[in-house]
């Protein structure tokens, strides 16, 4: 009797592609693998923007945003001091601006505005940003962020003007200008929005304290006799806590070889 021959597979080949493997032909490992990619993802595993993203949005305190929210370069040395003298004045070239600043001059309102500015060039610090606004109008109060350690610039800040209409003007204005190879962005804040500790430290030029000497004063300076008592007494307090806690454990260790004795006081006859 002749020996059976394995039987062919019926699957036929794909007629648009004929070197497409069939469903059929594929391993079981294959398989699975695109079962699961065909497969929907549960909700759980689908990223869903929240619907109070916006809301979350409107509701953040200007003034404080973490230092992740900033494009700030902390190790490019800060540069020279820009001269805005030789920069070009907006508020004089354009005339639709021109026409618009002679309207809020007219009109002046009684409640003041706050801008974000944010982008800003290395060498454009508080006297630079505060003189190339004036161009726009009077400037009341202004704050650029800084690192709390190094005091570089975090290349945003806020200006507040006397008019809320002259504010608006900048902010559309200078809005995606740019400046000096930077594109800033500007924004009118809403009264709402801005935090009652905004403006800690306004209107200041940075100055660099020398922390380092500072502390080097404060542990180098002579110590009084209260003092080195009251030190004297914590070391004391220390050594017997340690001591207590090896105890508790039943562990034996001899301390008085290496804790803190109490100096024996002199007495001069």
């Amino acid at each position: 009797m002749a020996p059976k021959l394995p039987l062919k597979s019926t699957s036929k080949p794909s007629i648009s592609n004929p070197g497409k493997r069939t469903a059929a032909e594929l391993p079981s490992k294959t398989k699975s693998i695109l079962k699961a990619a065909k497969e929907p993802k549960a909700d759980s595993d689908v990223p869903e923007k929240a619907e109070g993203s916006d809301a979350e949005d409107d509701d953040h305190l200007y003034g404080f945003s973490t230092d992740e929210d900033d494009s700030s370069d902390e190790e490019e040395e800060a540069g020279e001091e820009v001269d805005i003298g030789k920069l070009p004045t907006v508020a004089k070239d354009d005339a639709t601006v021109k026409k618009k600043l002679e309207k809020a001059k007219r009109h002046p309102t009684q409640d003041r505005g706050v801008i974000f500015m944010g982008r800003l060039p290395h060498g454009f610090y508080e006297d630079q940003l505060k003189g190339y606004l004036s161009q726009f109008g009077d400037v009341t109060r202004l704050r650029i962020s800084r690192n709390k350690r190094t005091g570089r610039s975090k290349h945003y800040g806020f200006i507040e003007f006397d008019s809320s209409s002259v504010a608006q003007i900048v902010a559309e204005t200078m809005d995606n200008y740019l400046l000096m190879g930077h594109i800033l962005k500007c924004k009118v804040i809403p009264k709402e929005k801005v935090h009652p500790e905004l403006w800690v430290g306004a209107n200041k030029k940075w100055k660099v304290i020398p922390r380092d000497q500072i502390v080097r004063k404060e542990h180098n300076k002579p110590r009084t006799d209260e003092s080195m008592r009251r030190a004297e007494k914590r070391l004391i307090q220390r050594d017997n806590e340690r001591k207590r806690k090896l105890a508790e454990v039943g562990i034996k260790y001899d301390f008085d070889a290496v804790s803190y004795k109490k100096k024996q006081k002199v007495v001069v006859s």
